[in-house]
């Protein structure tokens, strides 16, 4: 039976591999030739369960693939318990490169058999081999009744040799001689390390077999094929440092496991962020019927999902030959937007009837949903009224629940927060007088406001803190306890005529109100619209860093005729005709003010600390009698 000949190398066929069989990583043979295994296992089992003559599977815990190294003849073979070759399918499927015998098998059993179990495309991936071996052997015997075992070799070149063998076990083994530039895949730990990354969850055990012994390194029942009732908390937790062994634990997770319109499942976990940058590290595994595909494939995993982290299994993906990108097909898509819509499910649910763990979770998860929210309409559509926000009063309110909460007082804005600590003065006078606001002080709230916004516009505004007081800070009755009835003008205008005459800072506009908080002279206030323009300029850098401080955009001084310091300024200005010690005070009450805003520049710190010395030498009592 011996035969010599040459490898026929269809141009229609090869073209589409010259094209794009273009690996990045030569590990990637060992992937293919296991997933060939598989399929080999998943025929056969398909193939006795129809009934086909001959086709006697072994038992399901006796199927498996075996990886063997063997130092001493410097070969890596991989070998299966599938349904085998004849000589005739080896000249099929082998010699004529790119001819697919996933195709061939469908068609014949088109009616007894699941396409999407079936991975590879074999006499395709088959090559890849070729990738760290010189020489690569088959040693094969089909299922089929009478069928001869067959043993087929290559070095390389489009020349083979086919002959019998002795083979007694149906199944295939492949048999690589490694080239010199390839040895370590002699090393039991690296060929260990290769399997765990690609074929981890492969249906069928691996057994690693070395010279030290052997040993199964995968798991073929991943927990996505289970069922979430059978599991607990501890199961999820193992698998989730199975995956990322160096993770902290996740927050919760999302057990996915859909069958129509199509199948797929996987387990999305949402970590825990140390930093909002952490949210880059996520990493989302695919699967392709337990095989490893790629991380956070962009065609199919949403942008804003790759900040989770967990696997997904998708059968039904349309792969290219290279199995490492995913094609352009309106399935994907499809595919995309339902997981997407499986997540704000269970986010929304979440929200509803555990709303306990949905606060305690919000500071880790609240960049990912906003980030959501901004990437998909429809995302955001579905959150828009499960998005929370912490208040200065330690609650945990959406926008529905703060406006109706604060009806009144804040004539249907919702007040925000975007620095707890520079904005600490109007933080205070709100708690005083009972009246809650939103804390937006992460990194991506400055974009997300004017979103949300924009896409809400008829139903509220966002208004920052600073930028005007409610009315419900302003005590109505004013101070006219302490208007000289002599005064030709009123309190008010005398003050703001003050300031206006004496201020240094010649930009600010002044405006005089009675707050009912007597402890604050002064605060600024700055045009929210102006200050959000500002605001993306600097992040953009169309502006100068230098030239874009606090007291360079437009705003205004709000000064409280209720505050002592106030009162006595008018005071000393009735008593006193030196301008110079009016326009001191006035500038320190100014800069006072500033100092809520954020640090002053060194020269107005310098100038400040000066006249705050000036200011206790003059005005403070003698201690000496």
């Amino acid at each position: 039976m011996k035969e010599s000949g040459h490898i026929s190398i269809n141009a229609e066929n090869i073209l589409p591999i010259i094209k794009r069989w273009l690996y990045s990583e030569k590990e990637i043979f060992l992937r293919e030739l296991v997933a060939n295994a598989s399929d080999a296992i998943t025929k056969l089992h398909k193939l006795a369960l129809a009934g086909e003559e001959g086709a006697t599977a072994p038992e399901t815990k006796d199927s498996k693939i075996t990886i063997k190294i063997d130092t001493s003849s410097k070969t890596l073979t991989i070998s299966d318990t599938g349904l085998g070759m004849t000589a005739d399918e080896i000249k099929r499927y082998i010699n004529q490169v790119a001819f697919s015998g996933l195709q061939d098998f469908i068609e014949k059993y088109k009616d007894k058999a699941d396409e999407h179990q079936i991975i590879g495309h074999f006499g395709l991936g088959f090559y890849s081999s070729y990738m760290v071996a010189n020489t690569v052997e088959i040693d094969t015997l089909s299922y089929q009744e009478g069928s001869q075992a067959a043993h087929w070799t290559c070095d390389g070149s489009t020349s083979f040799t086919l002959d019998e063998s002795h083979r007694k076990d149906v199944g295939t083994s492949v048999i690589l001689h490694l080239a010199d530039d390839s040895k370590e895949m002699l090393e039991p730990e690296f060929i260990r390390s290769i399997l765990h990354k690609y074929c981890m969850f492969i249906r069928y055990p691996i057994e690693l077999v070395t010279d030290k012994g052997s040993s199964v390194v995968n798991d073929p029942i991943p927990l996505w094929t289970k069922s979430p009732a059978e599991l607990e908390d501890k199961h999820y937790l193992d698998f989730f440092h199975r995956l990322f062994p160096m993770a902290t634990d996740p927050l919760f997770w999302i057990h996915l496991n859909v069958d129509y319109p199509f199948k797929i499942s996987g387990i999305l976990f949402f970590p825990k962020l140390r930093h909002e940058l952490d949210g880059l590290q996520g990493e989302i595994k695919l699967y392709c019927n337990q095989v490893y595909v790629a991380d956070n494939p962009k065609e199919l995993i949403p942008e804003y999902l790759t900040l989770l982290k967990g696997a997904i299994d998708c059968p039904e993906l349309p792969l290219n030959v290279a199995r490492s990108h995913l094609q352009n097909d309106p399935q994907v898509q499809t595919i995309s937007q339902h997981i997407a819509k499986k997540v704000a499910d269970r986010l929304i649910g979440m929200a509803k009837t555990d709303r306990e763990h949905y606060e305690q979770y919000w500071d880790d998860i609240h960049p990912f949903i906003k980030f959501g929210m901004m990437r998909d309409h429809k995302f955001s559509e579905r959150l828009a009224d499960h998005l929370m926000f912490k208040t200065i009063a330690g609650k945990f309110l959406s926008i529905p629940e703060y406006l109706e909460v604060m009806k009144g007082p804040t004539d249907g804005k919702v007040i925000y927060v975007s620095n707890e600590n520079t904005q600490a003065g109007y933080i205070s006078m709100f708690k005083n007088h009972g009246l809650d606001a939103v804390i937006a002080s992460s990194a991506i709230d400055t974009h997300f406001i004017p979103f949300f916004e924009h896409h809400n516009s008829k139903s509220f505004k966002f208004q920052r803190i600073d930028a005007d007081l409610s009315k419900a800070l302003i005590d109505s009755s004013g101070a006219s306890n302490i208007v000289d009835p002599t005064d030709r003008k009123t309190l008010t205008e005398k003050i703001e005529s003050l300031f206006l005459n004496h201020l240094s800072q010649q930009k600010v506009k002044v405006r005089v109100e009675s707050l009912k908080s007597e402890s604050i002279p002064a605060i600024l206030l700055f045009d929210e619209q102006t200050r959000r323009y500002r605001d993306m300029s600097r992040f953009f850098n169309e502006t100068d860093q230098k030239s874009s401080s606090v007291n360079d955009l437009e705003h205004t001084l709000m000064v409280n005729q209720n505050n002592p310091a106030i009162k006595n300024l008018v005071n000393l200005a009735k008593s006193f005709n030196k301008d110079s010690d009016i326009k001191m005070i006035i500038d320190h009450i100014y800069d006072l003010a500033s100092l809520q805003q954020g640090p002053l520049s060194a020269d107005r710190l310098q100038a400040f600390l000066e006249r705050s010395t000036k200011i206790l030498e003059k005005y403070s009592p003698s201690i000496l009698t």
